[in-house]
């Protein structure tokens, strides 16, 4: 009997993109399974792949400006303009990604998130009204500094003197906004995690590692951005280090709050309002997701994991595809079934060196064992 399936995989993080990951599920599916109905739609929960899938929803054109990475150097980047509606769609991994970066060239005390501030000045200087940006897959944990000083801030130390770099914030004393510091009617901010600034679950020692950051140098660099909070509260009288994502990106969910006046906003359910998830779902009988690890992290609120919740509520099975599940056993409470390219079905080596085509293998395995 032929079946209606919805295909909404996430990005394989440093293999496939999340189109890409969903074009091969849809090969090998059909491969096996040639009647059935496929939908295909990529799935993002703010971090890299964001810019292209929320801006296919909304039918934005793509714009291309120069501006810099997390280390400065010069780089052109891609941000999305839906003249209509003067809503700009940017994705901050687009200049200050990680991925953008040589591996292990450059320290996070060296990075900052200038770049995204100039994606977000050319958005505006088109016109736009309203702006969502994706934070996730940065490679700086500045807090935001880098982003304000594009914006027009300016940090001042105790002996007045302007603070350039934010691993001089410790010293930090005052701060000065521009005359005109809100530069949309409407920020959101698509974070997808719902760390704090600060503290054992803020963003130095939770995503400070993945970075680059060292454990030894984890108090340094937490000093830096609490005083950054600090003052901001003393001056601004803003309260956001505690907020719920206010530690997405290294901090760049308190940055775009205090210094651009933006609203947080979890990535997925962002996603899900535009993409109409939920009635994608309704009209379905199975759908199949996945990502590169099918994780601990995964069921703490990811893409792939709310996808199966509403998949649940509905009464739906969902499948997941992924690269490497190490507890499938515990995935299983969260999907009717789970599929991994790693360590049974082939080695990491092959599913690195041609993700697609193994992936492509996987969901053709999935779809003749899967029973209507």
């Amino acid at each position: 009997m032929a079946l209606k399936v919805l295909i909404g995989p996430d990005k394989f993080k440093g293999t496939l993109t999340a189109l890409e990951a969903a074009h091969a599920m849809a090969a090998g599916w059909r491969s096996s399974r040639p009647q059935d109905e496929l939908e295909l739609l990529p799935i993002t929960d703010g971090g890299d792949g964001f810019g292209d899938i929320v801006s296919a929803l909304l039918e934005a054109e793509p714009q291309t400006i120069k501006t810099v990475d997390a280390a400065h150097r010069a780089c052109e980047a891609a941000w999305w303009w839906h003249p209509a509606s003067k809503t700009a769609v940017v994705e901050s991994a687009r200049a200050i990604g990680l991925a953008q970066l040589p591996a292990n060239k450059y320290h996070p005390f060296e990075l900052d998130s200038e770049g995204l501030g100039r994606l977000l000045k050319a958005a505006a200087d088109k016109g736009a009204a309203r702006c969502l940006v994706g934070i996730g897959g940065s490679a700086t944990n500045d807090g935001g500094f880098g982003l304000a000083r594009a914006l027009g801030w300016q940090f001042f130390s105790i002996r007045d003197k302007k603070i350039v770099r934010w691993t001089e914030l410790r010293t930090l004393a005052q701060v000065r906004p521009p005359e005109h510091w809100r530069k949309f009617d409407s920020l959101i901010a698509a974070v997808d995690v719902q760390n704090p600034l600060l503290g054992a679950a803020g963003c130095t020692r939770v995503y400070g590692p993945q970075k680059g950051l060292r454990p030894e140098e984890f108090d340094f660099a937490e000093r830096c951005l609490e005083q950054l909070a600090g003052i901001i509260a003393k001056e601004l009288h803003v309260h956001y280090a505690d907020e719920p994502g206010a530690g997405a990106a290294g901090g760049l969910g308190f940055g775009l709050r205090c210094f651009a006046g933006a609203q947080l906003e979890p990535g997925f359910a962002l996603f899900s309002r535009y993409a109409k998830l939920e009635e994608r779902v309704r009209r379905s009988q199975l759908v199949i997701t996945g990502e590169g690890a099918v994780d601990a992290s995964t069921i703490m609120g990811k893409g792939v994991d709310e996808l199966a919740r509403l998949c649940r509520q509905a009464g739906l099975p969902c499948l997941a595809l992924c690269g490497f599940a190490p507890d499938p056993l515990s995935a299983k409470q969260f999907f009717t079934d789970i599929y991994a390219l790693t360590p049974d079905f082939t080695t990491r080596e092959q599913a690195t060196s041609d993700p697609a085509v193994w992936l492509e293998k996987l969901a053709a395995k999935a779809a003749s064992e899967w029973k209507a």
